[in-house]
């Protein structure tokens, strides 16, 4: 990490972000078909202020916190990269059958292996669109989050929380499958990560909703509805079901801790 004199904040040379859909960034989409996400937008901004900057980001959609354990923490330990972000555990909140103890117990071993290797360890208590969704998964969502707060107090972590945040749980800012952010979502994400590193506020009301616009009509919701299950509800449930995952055999898109080029 080095010192920026033009700043209070400190000027953390490299990134590692870890994860699921959340961090790898969908649903926020490139016009190449990629995704882009909070995590981009966070090292894009880092690079901006501090040249030779570094960044690699080992989230693949659809993975549980066994998974990530298993196939992220040590590789992004042993990067040495001074800002690690750590977002895993809601996946396995939202299975049918989740073993609440089982994802604390992982959660703790990634954190308990992560923060020793890192300048800053970050945390997210994630987002949660309003809706029947939230509400059923509600109680697992809170009882990963008491966990987050936990260890981020045991273990020096910074906890970015975009739970509480009412923008976050906008149904606007949430893409059509109702599971992702869009690119505006992303974009608060980016900022409320920046302010927590220290930096000064490019959007001070990150966490506010959008203003208000008129609802659709109730054919509109309907049609929409429609559209959701067929699209996106049928073929999640389909996976459930199947033991498959939306990530199965692909690769982290930036597996590398390498300088971020800006644009």
């Amino acid at each position: 990490m080095q010192t920026n004199p033009a700043s209070s904040a400190p000027a953390y040379t490299s990134l590692v972000a870890l994860g699921d859909s959340f961090t790898e960034g969908m649903s926020d989409r490139l016009p190449d078909g990629s995704y882009r996400g909070w995590a981009d937008l966070l090292a894009a901004r880092m690079a901006a202020v501090t040249p030779g900057f570094r960044y690699a980001n080992l989230a693949v959609r659809g993975k549980l916190i066994q998974q990530i354990v298993d196939e992220q923490v040590d590789r992004a330990a042993a990067m040495g990269a001074d800002v690690i972000t750590l977002v895993g555990g809601l996946n396995d909140t939202l299975r049918p059958k989740c073993d609440m103890n089982r994802v604390r117990d992982l959660l703790t071993e990634a954190v308990e292996r992560l923060a020793p290797h890192c300048e800053q360890l970050v945390l997210m208590r994630s987002p949660g669109r309003q809706g029947p969704v939230l509400e059923r998964f509600r109680p697992r969502m809170e009882a990963l989050f008491a966990c987050v707060d936990e260890l981020a107090a045991r273990h020096g972590a910074l906890v970015v929380d975009l739970y509480g945040a009412p923008a976050l749980g906008d149904p606007r800012l949430w893409d059509v499958d109702r599971l992702h952010l869009t690119g505006e979502g992303h974009r608060r994400v980016a900022e409320a990560v920046w302010q927590a590193l220290g930096h000064e506020a490019e959007d001070p009301e990150w966490h506010l909703p959008p203003e208000a616009t008129l609802p659709p009509h109730w054919a509109a919701r309907r049609v929409e509805d429609v559209r959701f299950a067929r699209r996106h509800l049928l073929p999640w449930i389909g996976r459930r079901l199947t033991g498959r995952s939306s990530g199965d055999g692909l690769p982290p898109k930036r597996p590398e801790l390498l300088p971020f080029e800006t644009a």
